[in-house]
């Protein structure tokens, strides 16, 4: 027999002790100071909120852009993107309604007091009921809330229809400083004035927050107009205020309606050098309707 002694005793290795490197191991190497790739994905994605920045942002957007969405799509909930798809319907069928009055109203001061600007304002407010028809008609499929195609479509026809106004309002501005046509001010030209531009700067607001909600270039266009409207109703206001205290300064109505045209021509011209290019990028990703 052996003597139990003399057996050389060879240690059993514990199975709960763990090799230097981890069950994970990535590209043939271990973690990092006993780290688990566990560990490390979770310290990774900790950390990706903090290193985005505005470049990545706007490449993503782009990417957005480029799939034919719009880039609320990524930060809207289908619920939400429809709960302020209905509130852009309501405020443009609501700004249907109001500008429409509105533009009845100056045209008939336009015309009976010779003023340019009021005249401008009602070629506005008209805009704005045709501007609001068109974001109707944007928001309408419920479907294409997040379109690009359509957006750009929609942003395309307004800035052929600002152009065109613009061209009315400067060529009836100009005929009034050419003939030094002076405006006539009484209580009419007055109370359109006051009314036209707080409603219009209310519109303006919400349109513009929901352009911004929606990220809609069109919605924002047609704020922009209601914006536009509620300078122009309290240009006629001062205008006529100036007018009354100094008839030398009858050329005052007739700039401002300058003014206002140029800057609607020029929105117009810049919305249609945006939006053009990107209706031919878009038109292969339509899939809504």
């Amino acid at each position: 027999m052996t003597d139990p002694s003399t057996q050389e005793s060879y240690p059993v290795p514990d199975p709960t002790i763990v090799g230097p490197c981890p069950a994970t191991v990535r590209n043939g190497q271990c973690a990092p100071d006993g780290f688990t790739n566990n560990h490390h994905q979770q310290t990774k994605t900790s950390s990706q909120p903090e290193a985005l920045n505005t470049g990545q942002e706007m490449k993503i957007t782009d990417s957005v852009e480029g799939e034919g969405l719009l880039e609320s799509s990524m930060r809207l909930k289908p619920h939400e993107a429809q709960s302020y798809r209905k509130k852009a319907l309501w405020v443009s069928w609501v700004s249907i309604v109001v500008t429409l009055i509105l533009a009845v109203a100056a045209f008939t001061v336009s015309f009976m007091r010779h003023s340019a600007s009021a005249f401008g304002f009602a070629f506005d407010a008209t805009l704005d009921v045709v501007s609001s028809f068109i974001v109707i008609w944007r928001y309408s499929n419920a479907a294409a809330v997040h379109s690009a195609h359509r957006e750009y479509i929609a942003c395309v026809v307004l800035g052929v229809l600002f152009v065109l106004s613009s061209l009315c309002i400067l060529g009836k501005a100009i005929h009034n400083l050419a003939t030094r046509m002076p405006p006539e001010v009484d209580d009419f030209l007055y109370s359109v004035s006051i009314v036209s531009g707080f409603t219009c700067s209310l519109l303006a607001v919400v349109k513009f927050w929901l352009g911004r909600v929606l990220t809609s270039r069109a919605l924002i266009t047609d704020g922009f107009n209601s914006l536009v409207g509620a300078i122009m109703g309290f240009s006629i206001l001062i205008s006529a205020e100036v007018f009354k205290h100094d008839t030398d300064v009858w050329f005052l109505d007739g700039t401002i309606g300058v003014l206002i045209g140029l800057t609607i021509l020029a929105y117009g011209v810049k919305l249609l050098r945006d939006m053009v290019p990107r209706v031919r990028q878009t038109r292969n990703y339509e899939r809504f309707e």
